[in-house]
């Protein structure tokens, strides 16, 4: 996969594209702190497979987009405050946008995990007549809802890793702690994925300034109530760190949105529900027309 550049003002995103040209566009939002090459390889060729032309990038602070350092790191205090922060999950939902600009699409599928999910929710609500269809994977619509466990909460304020050895153990354990106890991903994989995201672009402060977006983002079920849309919610009944009232309350607050709950999942996309899941984005998508 190649990798170009779209523009979002002083911010440039870095992202990449699979599939025939012909293919339905669809754009995957990944979430928080990780790169574009956390969407797993299979999982996108399984939507290639089901005729999409698939898109993904790098959110702002993460990978080989910009980096805010002149922004500096969010303290916990102010995380726990929920103070204004640098910038606004509409601001990056504004970055996805830019995206579908620079790709010359003027609407697409739109498909966000975690965070991602958070982004693609907002970037509905700001952007209606750009999103064919909305799926929100392991995700929210407030960050008063869904809150994740307790045990879980030092991994969103831990410290910097000293290497990329360090950094990519840190990552297996933490998909050890919120991954799918029904489908444990393999270390070697969670390290590969790690070391690159490492080896691109280490910046724990910049996970910290999309934390601030999270938790100081306002309520958006009046937005999400307003919307006309294909919309599909995913998630995982054993997920700790968005609890699966998340999903179900994103899901109330979206008109006539499918809800499914696959046991056995946690934070992450097991191996064996991606193909379940693009089956379910690809009914989804059927469901759009032009008139719509």
């Amino acid at each position: 996969m190649s990798t170009s550049t779209a523009r979002h003002g002083e911010i440039s995103l870095a992202y990449g594209t699979e599939g025939s040209p012909q293919g339905e566009p669809l754009l995957l939002i990944m979430g928080l702190g990780l790169s574009m090459d956390f969407w797993p390889e299979r999982f996108r060729a399984l939507l290639v497979e089901r005729g999409f032309r698939v898109a993904r990038f790098d959110n702002r602070d993460v990978g080989r987009s910009t980096h805010l350092t002149g922004l500096g790191a969010p303290s916990a205090l102010s995380l726990l405050t929920r103070r204004p922060p640098g910038y606004t999950l509409g601001d990056m939902a504004d970055d996805a946008v830019a995206v579908l600009d620079a790709l010359g699409w003027d609407s697409a599928h739109v498909v966000g995990v975690s965070l991602g999910g958070m982004i693609a929710q907002t970037l509905a609500v700001r952007h209606p007549a750009r999103v064919r269809s909305l799926t929100s994977i392991s995700s929210t619509l407030s960050p008063r809802i869904g809150r994740p466990l307790p045990h879980v909460l030092p991994l969103l304020l831990a410290g910097p890793v000293r290497d990329r050895d360090a950094a990519a153990e840190r990552m297996i354990r933490v998909f050890r702690l919120i991954g799918s106890p029904a489908y444990p991903l393999p270390d070697a994989e969670i390290r590969a994925a790690a070391a690159r995201s490492y080896d691109e672009a280490h910046d724990p402060d910049g996970v910290r300034r999309q934390l601030a977006a999270i938790v100081s983002a306002a309520d958006r079920r009046p937005m999400l109530r307003r919307l006309r849309l294909p919309a599909l919610v995913v998630h995982g009944d054993a997920d700790p760190l968005v609890r699966p009232s998340g999903g179900r309350a994103t899901a109330r607050a979206l008109a006539g949105a499918k809800l499914v709950i696959y046991p056995g999942m946690g934070h992450d996309l097991p191996a064996a529900l991606q193909p379940d899941i693009a089956d379910e984005i690809a009914a989804l998508a059927r469901r759009w027309s032009p008139a719509r």
